[in-house]
């Protein structure tokens, strides 16, 4: 049982990757996208304006990235933007359509905290309390989960709003937030977050 009400504070939507290129016929297609992305973008509707949306952008060739992330886009060069077409890095149009007054940062690694002004942002907004969505669950989201985390914000993971390209580590993933990090993330469904969060005209 909760002992606290996590929407009792100020509470915006942070969406994860939900571009393009993860929904497309590319490398990094991820299977369930279609599936969660109806009810990421229910949503997003419910508060666009409490809505922030983090777009992973690749570096233009892989000679331009740092340490270990050069040998990574070596491996994934069809990914850079030097061989991607442009607008697969755009959120797809189901969500695009929220920005304004939906918010967009961009990041250059899994982590939508590193070298953005996303909790300069979110501190102004005396926000306490993070929905996270998108994908993927094991990769960029664990990332966003974990530095939400770091900076003092209570996380709501909605879970049947976030999907990965391996069932095995989204499940494990799920487990491991539900039970590892369970004072400092809720995981509910998103019937129970419209239940629950009545968003701010932050």
């Amino acid at each position: 049982m909760m002992d606290f009400d996590p929407f009792a504070r100020p509470t915006v939507h942070l969406c994860v990757d939900m571009q393009r290129m993860f929904a497309g016929d590319t490398e990094w297609h991820t299977p369930w996208f279609s599936k969660v992305l109806p009810k990421v973008e229910f949503l997003a509707a419910m508060g666009p304006a409490s809505t922030i949306f983090a777009r992973f952008v690749p570096v233009a060739r892989a000679d331009d990235a740092r340490g270990d992330w050069r040998r990574y886009y070596r491996r994934w060069s069809m990914m850079t933007l030097h061989e991607l077409a442009p607008e697969m890095v755009e959120l797809v149009p189901e969500l695009s359509r929220f920005v304004p007054p939906a918010r967009v940062f961009d990041k250059a690694v899994y982590s939508p905290w590193h070298r953005t002004a996303l909790h300069e942002s979110l501190a102004r907004r005396q926000v306490g309390t993070i929905i996270v969505s998108g994908g993927e669950t094991d990769v960029c989201v664990l990332a966003a989960v974990l530095g939400a985390i770091d900076h003092g914000f209570h996380v709501v993971l909605a879970e049947d709003c976030v999907c990965s390209s391996s069932d095995d580590t989204h499940d494990a993933s799920v487990t491991l937030y539900r039970e590892r990090y369970r004072s400092h993330v809720s995981v509910m469904s998103v019937a129970e977050i419209i239940e629950r969060w009545r968003p701010d005209p932050l």
